[in-house]
């Protein structure tokens, strides 16, 4: 009898869970629900994130329960009193009364002060909830780390970038249970269709094969682009003066092929330039005894980088030749699947469209692109004098993590000397 009416002094009572007191802040956005409808949760869980333009949030639970339903999405505005969701609780109606009372009456309100802005929540739910910027806790929702887990090493047990790094990388190596990094995907709130009409049309399949190389390349190598100029008035005089011995006709030459000539001309002196990590963690790197130099192509559908094999034995017009035959064959989509691999370094010239200087994304496993722009008649100070030379832009992204920016620079310089005065003679041998 006294289990009987202990059983009927509980019942499930549906609970609203609201935004408490946030300060003067109206509409912050929401942007993590942590709970789903259904689960189970404790005191002091955290339900959602929320986030103004400086400081960013939890909201924990003030009451264990289950969640019947949500009533927040992420990406909407919350303010003091909109309601999270309800909970069913399994308690006294004296209970709830008295936990609801010592809640209005006992929690003390303190502030956080993040760089400029001030937030307010009761000191006790802060407690279970890591300090760090809105910037790392966008990192750490991206590579999938619950920030509350990571150990701050700033003042306060604030928690930087590297304390996430750190954290990843331990959990990989120790426990094996980081297996896959991917960045979230954003979800758009709208269909392009509510703008107006659209059409939908399928991703061209060399720019879909692309896409993957693309994206690794540029999430893996630390990129950084060295732009320069350089000088290329008697390379041009040169390329425009060469004839047949025998027929006396022009003979025409692409500017791409001098630019390889010179190109594998600096990879020789130097060689880091010529190689590929595979894995840096090895602290080993692959250095090329080759020169096979990768040439983007442009094709109606997407960009191939077939490669000029040992270009350092070949001689400009054979070059050219060849330049025109995988540039056809791309287009065709002929070319050989295994032409499109194992290059020494890759050009990307968009002399023939127009542009200077640009970033170029490394083509991985190289180390390093070229990027070639449209030449153009300047007036350069040159001896004691302005004169107009034909400049070249030059933007040359490398690999940091192999190359640092002074062998950056003379490498570009050694470059620019290839491509100048005298040595187009050379280059054509």
């Amino acid at each position: 009898m006294a289990t009987s009416q202990c059983l009927l002094n509980y019942k499930m009572r549906e609970i609203d869970i609201k935004v408490p007191n946030i300060g003067d802040f109206t509409d912050v956005e929401v942007i993590e629900v942590l709970v789903n409808e259904g689960q189970d949760i404790l005191k002091n869980d955290p339900l959602i994130t929320i986030e103004s333009d400086k400081s960013s949030v939890e909201i924990p639970s003030n009451i264990e329960g289950k969640v019947k339903s949500l009533k927040l999405k992420v990406g909407d505005k919350v303010s003091e009193g909109d309601l999270i969701l309800i909970i069913e609780s399994l308690s006294s109606e004296s209970k709830i009364k008295e936990e609801t009372k010592i809640e209005k009456q006992s929690e003390p309100i303190v502030e956080i002060k993040p760089a400029t802005e001030k937030i307010f929540i009761s000191e006790k739910k802060i407690k279970d909830i890591s300090s760090a910027s809105p910037k790392v806790r966008k990192f750490a929702r991206e590579l999938g780390v619950n920030i509350n887990q990571v150990k701050g090493s700033e003042r306060d047990g604030r928690v930087i970038e590297d304390d996430i790094k750190k954290f990843v990388s331990s959990k990989s190596a120790n426990n094996n249970e980081v297996k896959e990094i991917k960045p979230s995907k954003i979800k758009n709130e709208y269909e392009h269709s509510d703008f107006g009409k659209i059409e939908i049309k399928d991703i061209p399949r060399v720019k879909k094969l692309a896409s993957t190389y693309l994206t690794n390349s540029w999430t893996t190598i630390p990129h950084v682009t060295n732009h320069d100029e350089a000088d290329i008035t008697e390379m041009e005089f040169f390329r425009s003066s060469l004839t047949d011995i025998y027929t006396g006709e022009k003979i025409k030459i692409t500017p791409l092929a001098f630019i390889i000539k010179a190109l594998v001309a600096s990879l020789k002196k130097f060689p880091s330039f010529n190689s590929s990590i595979d894995e840096i963690e090895t602290g080993k790197m692959t250095l090329k005894k080759y020169y096979h130099i990768g040439i983007a192509v442009d094709t109606p559908n997407g960009l191939m980088v077939p490669k000029i094999r040992n270009a350092n034995n070949k001689k400009i017009s054979l070059i050219s030749k060849e330049l025109r035959e995988v540039s056809e064959l791309c287009r065709n989509l002929k070319i050989d699947k295994k032409e499109l691999f194992g290059g020494s370094m890759t050009i990307t010239s968009l002399g023939g469209i127009g542009g200077s200087f640009f970033t170029p994304i490394i083509n991985y496993p190289e180390v390093a692109i070229l990027g070639v722009g449209r030449s153009e008649k300047k007036q350069v100070f040159l001896n004691g004098k302005f004169q107009v030379r034909t400049m070249l832009p030059l933007s040359l992204s490398y690999d940091h993590r192999i190359i640092d920016g002074a062998e950056a620079a003379r490498f570009n310089n050694d470059l620019k000397e290839n491509l100048g005065k005298n040595f187009a003679y050379k280059l054509a041998v």
